[in-house]
């Protein structure tokens, strides 16, 4: 997972007779918006739709899913997911940036710390995502 100032990107994996992945993001962004706001975090201007729909300002209301076919296709997302906060000029390596499980990956040795590391070479070679759909920027 990588939590971002507008938007999450969250690999998970659902029970095998359970697909509803709206309920579960659903419960997700509820409970963070709730401890969110009461610790003092700011939201965006609501339109009235959002207020009638009971929606705050703090998340998209849409999301895109993609249900991983193989082991390849989870790691190329979970790379993208860790790769994210850089795409998005937020940190300029994956370990820049606290709100990812980036750091727990590194802890299990699932990726060296300079994964994609670009503190001593800001032009360093960037993974290809040409793959990605542009509905996952």
């Amino acid at each position: 997972m990588a939590l971002l100032p507008d938007h999450l990107h969250l690999l998970m994996k659902l029970p095998d007779d359970d697909h509803d992945f709206s309920v579960r993001l659903r419960w997700i962004k509820s409970n963070f918006t709730s401890s969110y706001l009461a610790a003092g975090g700011s939201e965006q201007p609501r339109s009235d739709s959002r207020v009638d729909h009971g929606n705050r300002g703090v998340w998209q209301r849409r999301f895109y899913e993609h249900l991983c076919r193989d082991e390849f296709d989870v790691g190329r997302h979970v790379e993208y997911v860790h790769f994210n906060p850089v795409k998005h000029g937020l940190a300029s390596c994956p370990h820049g940036w606290r709100a990812s499980s980036f750091h727990r990956w590194v802890a299990m040795s699932d990726y060296p710390r300079d994964w994609c590391c670009g503190c001593d070479e800001p032009n360093h070679a960037r993974p290809d995502f040409s793959w990605a759909p542009t509905e996952m920027e």
